[in-house]
């Protein structure tokens, strides 16, 4: 496999958007991956984009924006969940055509905060709820988990202390169906071969037809 016909974006600590966080904060900026993004999808060279995740969600526009991106590529795609792909990071996780999560990685669901995170006592609580309905939607189309077992999950009252959710370590977000499978690097690089040949393999047929 030659790294050069894969592209690796690595989204770690918190999302970044409009607002500028503080030099102490680990971050992803938001205006860095979506450049990324854009590239990677132009570059004939590149075949395929492999997403590491390690964050504990932040901007909601901003990483629902990036899931977005990332589930309009027109090439292969797979994530690997490695500590955390909480809040937003959900989304950001289930976008990829394919996920992995390490057995020790965790996601959490719980409803939008009014600062970017999730939950709490809102000043325009239609428009929060409209992000919400779109974040839910989103993990709807793009994972095996049903709308309605993410509703519960998301107001789940019996699981965190100080809010409401649901923290899903490694294997039970994979038996739950938010995740695509259990497994490291070598996996998601394994997975992401198969579905560039399969790629490959399509888009030469379909070249062929054209052609006749």
């Amino acid at each position: 496999m030659a790294a050069e016909r894969i592209e690796l974006i690595i989204i770690v600590g918190e999302v970044e958007g409009h607002d500028a966080l503080g030099n102490q904060t680990k971050a992803t900026k938001y205006e860095d991956i979506i450049p990324k993004l854009a590239r990677f999808e132009a570059d004939n060279e590149k075949e395929g984009l492999l997403i590491l995740l390690h964050t504990v969600g932040g901007d909601v526009e901003a990483g629902l924006a990036i899931a977005e991106m990332i589930a309009s590529l027109s090439k292969p795609t797979v994530s690997l969940v490695l500590g955390g792909g909480h809040s937003i990071g959900v989304p950001m996780a289930v976008s990829a055509d394919y996920s992995f999560i390490v057995p020790s990685g965790t996601m959490m669901i719980h409803p939008v905060r009014t600062n970017g995170m999730f939950i709490g006592v809102i000043q325009s609580y239609r428009n929060i709820e409209k992000i919400q309905e779109r974040i839910i939607q989103f993990i709807d189309e793009h994972s095996h988990m049903p709308k309605n077992r993410i509703e519960k999950l998301m107001l789940d009252s019996s699981q965190l202390v100080k809010d409401v959710g649901t923290m899903l370590e490694g294997e039970a977000a994979v038996s739950e169906g938010l995740i695509d499978e259990l497994g490291g690097i070598a996996s998601a690089y394994a997975k992401l071969e198969e579905l560039i040949a399969i790629h490959n393999k399509e888009k030469t047929v379909k070249e062929v037809c054209t052609t006749d």
